[in-house]
């Protein structure tokens, strides 16, 4: 019955939620997918599936999933394998490391965003793309 097989559970099908009159504090690891309508403060909600943030919700912790989808308030990191949604009436203070992503029009957005490897760029482009600085070509502007 329990620990059978390696079968994953359907993305599609929320099985954990963090109601509007729910106050969670610490970590939270699961397999499946999240949605947050109270508030969660503190630690790291961590998984393989999604994570959706409630209008009404406010998170004050590390995200870590697939995709997540931001319609309250998130402040912290967030890493989404996939993509990461912050829609019209979403604010998110904090770092973030994504596939995708996407802020609505009225949707708010505060920190760093970071894209994982994508496509290469075009040689023909690569002599025309800013340079990255190094933290040695820094320390010979100062000298």
């Amino acid at each position: 019955m329990f620990g059978k097989g390696d079968k994953k559970p359907p993305l599609d099908k929320i099985e954990t939620i963090i109601g509007p009159n729910t106050n969670f504090d610490g970590r939270m690891k699961c397999d499946g997918n999240v949605r947050i309508d109270g508030v969660c403060e503190g630690g790291v909600i961590e998984t393989v599936g999604n994570v959706i943030v409630s209008p009404n919700a406010m998170v004050a912790a590390d995200i870590v999933a697939r995709n997540v989808s931001v319609s309250g308030a998130v402040t912290g990191k967030i890493k989404a394998s996939g993509r990461l949604e912050i829609l019209s009436t979403g604010r998110v203070w904090g770092d973030v490391e994504v596939g995708s992503f996407l802020l609505d029009e009225d949707g708010y957005f505060r920190g760093q965003l970071v894209m994982q490897e994508g496509p290469q760029l075009p040689p023909q482009l690569a002599k025309t793309a800013p340079a990255e600085k190094s933290a040695d070509a820094d320390a010979d502007q100062e000298a």
